[in-house]
């Protein structure tokens, strides 16, 4: 499973405690239900998305059903995580703008401009936000696309 559609399931504040309630001792929905002040049909309901998610198993206990946490898979998201947190950062300045290029308006066309910042570091936040002096050091000569946008927006 994805680590985003994993992490969607116990984010959900109930079902997290569900979990933290199981990690401590196996429940049937009605001792869960009464744990959580809930009722045992949204107990049910929170169990089955759980359980789809390969969180929880059921056993059997005479009448009941009583469930734990497959703590595997919890150990399997902690690494995601993990892996997630512990990837290297660029060694150099990327431009935000070069970097989301590829990302596609409704229409079609380029929501960002494709110039390259030679000094990304230096500008401070959106290019009106940016002395002259700042942009010429990063942009060069040229005006900025982004900015020749917004003048003809406002003309």
């Amino acid at each position: 499973m994805e680590l985003l559609q994993t992490l969607k399931i116990i984010a959900d504040d109930t079902r997290f405690k569900i979990i933290q309630l199981l990690l401590v001792n196996d429940f049937c929905v009605g001792a869960l239900a009464r744990n959580l002040g809930i009722s045992e049909a949204a107990v049910s309901q929170h169990i089955q998305i759980l359980r789809k998610g390969g969180f929880l198993k059921g056993e059997k206990r005479g009448y009941w059903t009583h469930y734990s946490v497959e703590r595997s898979l919890l150990i399997h998201l902690a690494e995601g995580l993990e892996e997630l947190a512990n990837q290297p950062t660029a060694q150099q300045f990327v431009c935000l703008r070069e970097s989301l290029k590829n990302i596609k308006s409704k229409g079609g066309e380029n929501k960002m401009c494709q110039c390259k910042c030679e000094h990304p570091e230096k500008l401070q936040g959106k290019p009106g936000d940016c002395s002259k002096e700042l942009k010429k050091e990063c942009h060069g000569e040229e005006a900025h696309s982004c900015e020749k946008k917004v003048e003809q927006i406002e003309e």
